[in-house]
């Protein structure tokens, strides 16, 4: 009997203990299970809330503004502390971490799990621990002497009381080493008690020493900039000169930035709000003015470059030395770009936006995608084109081209638009999509020089060969008339009264020819004004309808009608 009784034991034994396996192990992802908590503290009160993550830091927060330090660390797990040591160092820890708190990053309290147990809510599903309870949450991370360290929340239960959240003891330990990075500066120190009050986000004595603070960098950053204004007009000409003339406002905002930086380490530090509202706003200040700095020393160095090897921006200019000019604006192209990437990269890593945002931007990035895309149609399309126009070269920077019936010469390719300079010295400012959708001409596509024709209307009696030989002898004395072989002289066309002569010339590049062409022409004018007035073309009246060529007189009338004369400034006697 007493065996088989044994044996029963046994069986539920066995029977049972995968349950009671199965319910500390989903215990254990509820809660770290300790002996005591807090034991040198005492019962905590009633106006401790730590059921949720929101309660305990919201609580942990407004027990330490209203100054109740040693109730407010109840909220901390001093397990890594003797129960004596509780009591005595609570309170302190309590006031430091809630320094640190403040100053170190912007907490947003709102957004912290309102269920006891932390249960990881995503309607999308994209979370991998979706539905699942926690029971360790991270608060923020912050960095110290070159470490990063976390401050975590752990759900805790002590035997059969209820589970609550607590600041873990890892965090608990790194309190010290946070308040000497975070904690308040000498100056704030001996800020009277009065203006610590907290009025909205920031102290009271915040909403006058910011803007000082701001008013004090400003003025670093025009003294740097009139400054360099100085050092800039004392320079010799040249390059150098052009080049630090050109980066006095990075340089004002590089010392504005660096300067803020300092003053919030070693001088003063803010409230978390404006402390990562600064700190953000200098790294992008610091990066964009360090871009700047390097793009202008880009440009400098191809100024100096397209000075030396190209010169003056004309197709008068070899092939080669246009193409590479327009490959350098490509260059500097890509290097703006690659720099835009870099500094964008950089800014993102160092303020952590990505972090700090949440997973809800990330859910959210595919319709931020469509609507940038939107938006920036037209901007992306002119880069595209600029890169497409940088590749296939249709146009080179120096080309002359007639655009819209304008002659312009293409004196720069930039992301979104070509900039033109009409033979008048006008700009034209066209974007790259429009103008590569534009048929144009491209006047210096192979070679500069260009055929040109100039026509003149004279009587038939002009002599043609007479013509010829003085157009060739004007044509010929002109520097900037070339390949003399081609010169040529014809009759194109003919009326009843008068002789179409075209002659035709070549000159070096487009502009040159057509002064070519005017300076032959007003030379012909003058000799056939001087020599053969008789050339000129005019109008035939008829006065009869005899036919002198055939001499046969026409039958005589008894009343003639008079002769209508519409213009008898030419008529012989």
């Amino acid at each position: 009997m007493k065996t088989l009784t044994a044996w029963i034991l046994l069986a539920l034994a066995l029977m049972l203990s995968p349950l009671s396996l199965a319910q500390e192990v989903e215990e254990e992802r509820l809660w770290y299970s300790v002996d005591a908590l807090n034991a040198g503290l005492g019962e905590a009160p009633d106006e401790v809330k730590r059921v949720t993550p929101r309660e305990a830091v919201r609580s942990f927060m407004q027990l330490t503004e209203e100054g109740d330090f040693a109730t407010a660390a109840h909220v901390l797990n001093l397990s890594d502390l003797e129960p004596e040591e509780q009591a005595e160092r609570g309170g302190e820890l309590a006031r430091q971490l809630a320094e640190v708190l403040r100053r170190g990053e912007w907490l947003n309290v709102s957004n912290l799990p309102a269920q006891r147990d932390a249960l990881v809510e995503d309607a999308s599903g994209q979370h991998p621990r979706a539905g699942q309870p926690r029971r360790d949450l991270p608060l923020v991370s912050l960095d110290a002497k070159g470490q990063t360290y976390d401050i975590r929340l752990g759900r805790y239960r002590a035997g059969e009381d209820d589970a609550v959240w607590l600041i873990n003891p890892e965090s608990i330990s790194a309190v010290g080493l946070l308040y000497e990075e975070y904690g308040p500066s000498w100056l704030e120190q001996h800020i009277p008690e009065r203006f610590n009050k907290t009025y909205g986000m920031l102290k009271l004595w915040e909403w006058v020493a910011i803007p000082a603070f701001l008013i004090a960098v400003g003025l670093v950053g025009w003294g740097v900039f009139a400054l360099v204004k100085v050092v800039a007009n004392l320079l010799p000409a040249g390059m150098f000169k052009v080049f630090i003339g050109n980066v006095q406002v990075p340089l004002a905002f590089i010392a504005m930035s660096l300067v803020a930086q300092l003053l919030l380490d070693y001088v003063v530090s803010f409230s978390g709000a404006a402390t990562t509202s600064f700190r953000v706003l200098l790294i992008i200040i610091l990066a964009w003015g360090v871009g700047l700095v390097a793009l202008r020393l880009l440009d400098t160095f191809l100024l100096r470059m397209t000075r030396r090897m190209v010169g003056e921006i004309d197709d008068t200019k070899h092939r080669d030395e246009r193409i590479l000019l327009t490959s350098l604006y490509a260059l500097r192209r890509g290097i703006i770009l690659v720099t835009v990437v870099a500094v964008t990269v950089y800014v993102l890593a160092q303020i952590d936006l990505f972090g700090t945002l949440g997973v809800s931007l990330l859910a959210s990035a595919s319709v931020l995608t469509v609507l940038v895309g939107i938006a920036g149609q037209a901007v992306l399309g002119n880069i595209l084109s600029s890169f497409q126009v940088s590749l296939a070269k249709p146009v080179r920077i120096g080309d002359l081209v007639v655009f819209e019936d304008e002659w312009c010469y293409v004196e720069s390719i930039f992301y979104t638009y070509i900039r033109l300079r009409t033979w008048d010295e006008r700009r034209l400012i066209v974007p790259v999509r429009y103008f590569v959708s534009k048929p144009f001409q491209n006047l210096s596509a192979k070679e500069a020089k260009q055929y040109r024709r100039l026509v003149l209307n004279l009587h038939l009696s002009a002599d043609i060969d007479v013509l010829r030989a003085q157009f060739l002898a004007f044509a010929e004395a002109d520097d900037r008339v070339i390949e003399h072989d081609k010169l040529s002289c014809a009759v194109t066309d003919q009326s009843e009264t008068s002789l179409e002569v075209s002659f035709y010339l070549m000159g070096s590049e487009p502009f040159c020819a057509w002064e070519a062409e005017a300076q032959v022409r007003e030379k012909l004018i003058a000799f056939i004004r001087d020599h053969h007035p008789e050339w000129w073309p005019r109008e035939v009246v008829v006065l009869s309808h005899h036919d002198v060529a055939s001499g046969v007189r026409p039958a005589s009338r008894s009343v003639t009608p008079p002769a209508t004369v519409e213009d008898v400034t030419n008529r012989e006697p």
